[in-house]
C-alpha cells in the first residue's frame, strides 16, 4: 500500500503536531549524539566515559559541555593517568569525548573540538594480549564436536565460520541463509559489521562444507530469509526459527570446546593469516577494523621464537 492510498485520517495521525516539532527541535545535540550510537556495547562504554568526564569537570546539564576547554581535557587525562588506567583505556575515553565534540562541531554548537591536539598515551604493547590458538589446536578444535548429532554439526560449522573468517560473534549471530551467496562465481559471506557496515568475505571451502552439512541436517537450507545458525531448543517460548544469541555462541559453544573467548578465535584467524603472508591492509578490511593499528596487534611475526637472533648465533 502506498502513502497516497492511505486514508486521510492515517496520514493526519503521522504528522508532527506543533508541540512535537518544537520538542524535537529543542533536543540538545549532546543527547542527539548519544542516541545515534547504534552499537549497545559502544553506547554503554561511551556512557561510562562521559559520566567519568562530566563528574570530573562538574557538568550537570548537556549544554554545559560547550564550555569545555582543552585545559579541562588535559587535566582529566592527567587524572586518568594518576588513577593508573591502562593507556588503551585512556585513549578510548578521550576518543569518546572527541566523538561527542566532533558531532557538536558538525551541529555548529561549538567552534572547535577541545580534544584535538591533546596527546594520547602510547600503547605499551605492540602486540595484542588476546591469546590465539596454534595451528594444531585450531585444527583439533574443528573436529572436537560430535558430527553425528545436529548440535555437533552446527557447532562445527560455527567454529569453522569463526576460525576461517575472523568475524565477531555478533556477526555470526546475525547471519541469514541468504547471506551465503556467490560473487564473481565464488561463495561469499555477507557480513553486517559494526556501525552497519557491510563487507563481503569469500567462504573457506572447509567452512562451506561444514555449513552445508549442518543446513542439510537441520532442514532449513531453503529458508533463505531465515537465520543461518539457530538454537536447538527454546524452553521459554519453544520458537527455534530465530538467530542464535551471541552469548550462546560464547557460553554454549566456544567456551566449552575451546576454553577461551570468541575473540581468541578472531585473533587466531588474524594471526594465522598474517603468518602465512596475508597483506596486513587486506586483513584490516577482512576483520572490519577502522584503523590498521588495531590489526597490527595481531601481527606476531616479529616475536616468533624461531626467528630470534638467538638461533643465529654460532660459536
Amino acid at each position: 500500500m502506498t502513502e497516497k492510498s492511505l486514508p486521510a485520517t492515517q496520514l493526519e495521525s503521522r504528522k508532527l503536531t506543533q508541540a512535537d516539532f518544537h520538542r524535537l527541535a529543542d533536543v540538545p545535540p549532546e543527547l542527539e549524539w548519544f542516541a545515534n550510537i547504534n552499537n549497545p556495547k559502544t553506547q554503554r562504554a561511551y556512557k561510562i566515559d562521559l559520566q567519568d568526564f562530566t563528574g570530573f569537570v562538574g557538568i550537570h546539564a548537556p549544554e554545559e559541555m560547550r564550555t569545555v576547554t582543552r585545559a579541562h581535557i588535559i587535566a582529566w587525562r592527567t587524572t586518568l593517568e594518576q588513577r593508573g588506567l591502562a593507556p588503551s583505556t585512556i585513549r578510548r575515553k578521550l576518543s569518546a569525548i572527541a566523538s561527542l565534540f566532533d558531532h557538536l562541531c558538525e551541529k555548529n554548537a561549538v567552534t572547535h573540538n577541545p580534544v584535538a591536539g591533546v596527546k594520547r598515551p602510547r600503547s605499551t604493547n605492540n602486540e595484542g594480549s588476546t591469546p590465539a590458538l596454534s595451528d594444531l589446536e585450531a585444527s583439533e578444535l574443528l573436529v572436537f564436536p560430535d558430527d553425528t548429532t545436529l548440535k555437533g554439526k552446527r557447532d562445527r560449522a560455527i567454529l569453522a565460520t569463526l576460525l576461517y573468517h575472523g568475524i565477531r560473534r555478533e556477526e555470526v549471530s546475525t547471519l541469514n541463509v541468504k547471506d551465503i551467496h556467490p560473487r564473481g562465481g565464488v561463495p561469499h559471506l555477507n557480513i553486517k559489521g559494526k556501525g552497519g557496515k557491510i563487507r563481503y568475505i569469500p567462504i573457506h571451502a572447509q567452512a562451506l562444507r561444514l555449513i552445508v552439512d549442518y543446513l542439510e541436517a537441520a532442514g532449513h537450507e531453503e529458508d533463505v530469509n531465515g537465520p543461518l545458525f539457530r538454537p536447538l531448543r527454546n524452553n521459554r517460548t519453544g520458537r527455534l526459527n530465530k538467530h542464535l544469541h551471541p552469548d550462546s555462541i560464547y557460553h554454549a559453544i566456544v567456551k566449552p570446546y575451546a576454553g577461551l573467548g570468541v575473540h581468541s578465535l578472531r585473533a587466531t584467524a588474524a594471526t594465522n593469516a598474517l603468518e602465512h603472508e596475508a597483506d596486513i591492509a587486506k586483513v584490516q578490511q577482512w576483520l572490519g577494523h577502522a584503523n590498521i593499528s588495531t590489526t597490527r596487534l595481531y601481527d606476531r611475526r616479529k616475536s616468533r621464537p624461531e626467528d630470534s637472533p638467538t638461533f643465529r648465533i654460532k660459536y
